[in-house]
């Protein structure tokens, strides 16, 4: 398993995280400035191979006392299926910071079954939840 530590990406990780994201169904287009300028906001989790390339990521929007939105877990192709994604959420959940909190959230369209062993389940009242949604806001609509 390569090793993953919470730390802010390099300039070259913020390359290689941008040129993963921008293909994404969430963030399609997504210019590099904002995903530095969102990185730089966030605590980010970074995975590295033996040689200290990056092969995965995740951010995760906080308070450090209530909440976390959990969001851009990318693991790079050839590293997929090997339980990285899991392991980078896994290292927020153990961060010490992070202990009792409210409320973890995150969205997905398709990676459901790599969340729920990690405790995640479907919100319970979703009418609650509320939102504004730009769906262009890099010139090419999320999904």
């Amino acid at each position: 398993m390569p090793a993953i530590t919470i730390e802010q990406p390099s300039e070259t990780d913020i390359d290689a995280i941008h040129a993963a994201l921008k293909e994404t169904y969430w963030s399609p287009g997504i210019p590099r400035d904002v995903v530095a300028r969102a990185c730089a906001n966030s605590m980010c989790a970074v995975a590295r191979d033996d040689n200290g390339k990056l092969v995965g990521f995740a951010r995760l929007v906080t308070d450090k006392a209530t909440f976390a939105w959990l969001c851009d877990v990318i693991v790079l192709p050839g590293k997929q299926g090997k339980g990285l994604g899991r392991a980078l959420v896994q290292t927020f959940q153990r961060h010490p910071e992070l202990q009792g909190l409210r409320r973890w959230l995150l969205g997905t369209k398709d990676a459901h079954g790599v969340y729920a062993p990690l405790g995640f389940t479907p919100i319970e009242a979703p009418e609650r939840l509320m939102h504004i949604k730009n769906p262009n806001p890099y010139g090419r609509p999320a999904s």
